[in-house]
């Protein structure tokens, strides 16, 4: 897949199938439509294209506003939206800066010189919500006028729907937020995850006896916080058991930074005790175990994470005898 921040390189494909939107957490509503994206594309011979928008167009209006409450908490990093766009099989994603010049422009401006003049769009497929240009002026019903002008097909896709109810990031959101992890990996089409390089810290967890992975979340309002059990992939052949902290470590740091601290239940002696670092690691957050707090000393917080370590071992182990019920229940 093939990633260009903007439209303006030589080695963009001269024409395409287009799918737009933000794609956070890139669930399964977004599988769907990036599915018929990709078999559009194929029948009718165009590179399949994605384009998506950093920062979110909401992080932009609730800064420029002054209302940072108004920012949705971000399911995914930049990082883990183009890993699952690249799984999805797409074949070409455009990534466009929102800022106040991108925010002014009106809908025809946005057809004639992002669709037509800068992605050469041939089909263009939205969802039933789309809405674009200055004050989200333009809808499907103008978006269909230009194609049938400008000689580019437009497509809408109806909301995709679960038992009745109509996925989406914010009811991903709303999920991860009550600690609902199951109902989120049934939203995402599989179990939610985290990834990124493997950094350096303060050393503090290796001093309380629990050794932490460290890996940063760019994003100030992550969608999900707290402790959770976790697996961990990229360090060895199988996936390593954990327990994890996702949030600003409120006991020992007071810079607002959002860490995730994975500690590994059993560590890999291959890897030896530096090994991790600069590795890429994808962490999956399985159940949580429970809020962040903060502790009044360094000893209560040790205990916690002891509970929490053995909380994680108690689940796993449950949810492995589980497992091996189910599958003698089949056999």
């Amino acid at each position: 897949m093939r990633v260009f921040r903007g439209f303006h390189h030589p080695g963009i494909a001269p024409a395409c199938a287009l799918t737009i939107g933000n794609f956070d957490g890139v669930h399964r509503g977004h599988q769907a439509m990036l599915a018929l994206l990709r078999n559009e594309a194929q029948h009718r011979g165009l590179t399949s294209c994605a384009m998506t928008f950093e920062p979110h167009p909401r992080d932009y209006f609730a800064a420029v506003t002054g209302k940072p409450e108004l920012a949705p908490a971000r399911i995914a990093t930049l990082r883990d939206k183009l890993a699952e766009l690249e799984r999805c099989g797409i074949e070409q994603v455009v990534v466009l800066r929102f800022d106040a010049r991108f925010a002014s422009q009106s809908p025809q401006a946005f057809i004639d010189d992002v669709l037509v003049e800068g992605l050469g769009a041939k089909y263009v497929l939205v969802g039933d919500d789309f809405r674009f240009g200055a004050r989200r002026a333009g809808d499907y019903a103008m978006l269909d006028a230009a194609g049938a002008a400008a000689g580019f097909d437009v497509a809408r896709m109806l909301s995709y729907e679960i038992h009745g109810g109509r996925v989406s990031s914010s009811a991903v959101r709303e999920a991860l937020a009550s600690g609902d992890m199951e109902r989120a990996a049934v939203l995402l089409g599989r179990p939610y995850s985290l990834s990124g390089h493997v950094v350096h810290g303060k050393k503090l967890g290796r001093n309380l006896g629990f050794k932490t992975l460290n890996l940063r979340f760019s994003h100030p309002k992550p969608a999900a916080l707290g402790i959770f059990v976790v697996q961990v992939h990229g360090l060895a052949d199988e996936p390593l058991p954990g327990v994890a902290s996702l949030g600003r470590r409120p006991t020992v740091d007071d810079s607002g930074r959002v860490l995730l601290e994975v500690h590994c239940l059993a560590w890999p002696a291959a890897l030896g005790a530096e090994g991790a670092y600069g590795k890429i690691v994808r962490v999956e957050l399985l159940h949580k175990l429970r809020d962040e707090a903060r502790f009044d000393s360094l000893e209560a917080l040790t205990a916690a994470i002891r509970k929490d370590a053995d909380d994680a071992r108690a689940f796993l182990a449950a949810h492995a005898s589980q497992r091996r019920q189910t599958t003698r229940d089949r056999i």
